[in-house]
């Protein structure tokens, strides 16, 4: 009985999650064709609005830990659903991303992402991607803020290994910047994929920052280990328990 009053108190929370995107969208919209700071107003304000609503509708609280970062750093963090996204750009004064050009076609998700200054890149091809990236920082296209990168290129489940990709080393070398490592154990509460939402503390942290100047292997040993590391610690924390190793291609 208690999971079926769960499953759908997660469903009403989905429903008005989605129907509240387009609301708060066009609320802030004049506000935001005439300012980038209007965007991101309209996009802290949705941010806000998931978050507390999942605490008062299925008990889910989200909690931001560490160093917030609020110069022009590389914010590198752990995937694992919709709501580390959330939760990891509302916590940024001034974040972007660099996201799949597909979704910057989405309603409303796609009009703010321009202007906020996301920047997009072809899924598929790396190469073109990474030298893209790098071109849009570095030529003044990206605006000035807290580059949100997912290293591993999508959602990962807990207790699912999957590769870093080479494209967040090129651009950490590329770019100059600092970056900051950010875990997350939001999987284990908001999985990628179902309806229901559990009940827990959601927690994404910002770890110390990984300064400039390593070389792109030294950096992404480096990074996989403090993300992977504290992500582990942070899931067993919330309850977690691995199953044998998964290998993700």
């Amino acid at each position: 009985m208690r999971d079926a009053i769960q499953w759908v108190r997660s469903i009403i929370f989905n429903a008005q999650m989605y129907v509240m995107l387009p609301v708060i969208g066009i609320v802030y919209l004049p506000w935001a064709l005439f300012s980038r700071r209007g965007a991101n107003a309209a996009c802290h304000a949705y941010c806000r609005w998931v978050c507390k609503s999942a605490e008062l509708i299925v008990g889910l609280r989200c909690e931001v830990r560490g160093e917030v970062p609020t110069d022009e750093v590389m914010v590198a963090g752990k995937h694992q659903s919709f709501l580390d996204v959330l939760m990891i750009f509302g916590a940024l004064p001034r974040g972007k991303f660099i996201m799949k050009r597909i979704l910057m076609y989405s309603p409303v998700v796609g009009q703010y992402a321009r202007m906020i200054g996301c920047i997009p890149v072809d899924r598929g091809k790396r190469g073109a991607a990474i030298r893209k990236m790098v071109a849009d920082v570095n030529t003044g296209k990206a605006v000035p803020g807290q580059l949100i990168i997912y290293p591993q290129g999508t959602r990962i489940a807990p207790g699912v290994k999957a590769p870093y990709k080479t494209g967040t080393g090129a651009l950490y070398k590329e770019v100059g910047q600092d970056c900051v490592p950010v875990a997350c154990n939001v999987g284990v509460f908001w999985p990628k994929r179902g309806v229901t939402r559990k009940p827990g503390v959601a927690v994404v942290e910002f770890l110390p920052r990984i300064k400039s100047g390593l070389t792109g292997p030294e950096f992404m040993a480096k990074l996989e280990e403090v993300i992977e590391t504290r992500s582990d610690a942070l899931m067993a924390e919330a309850g977690f328990v691995p199953k044998p190793p998964v290998a993700q291609s």
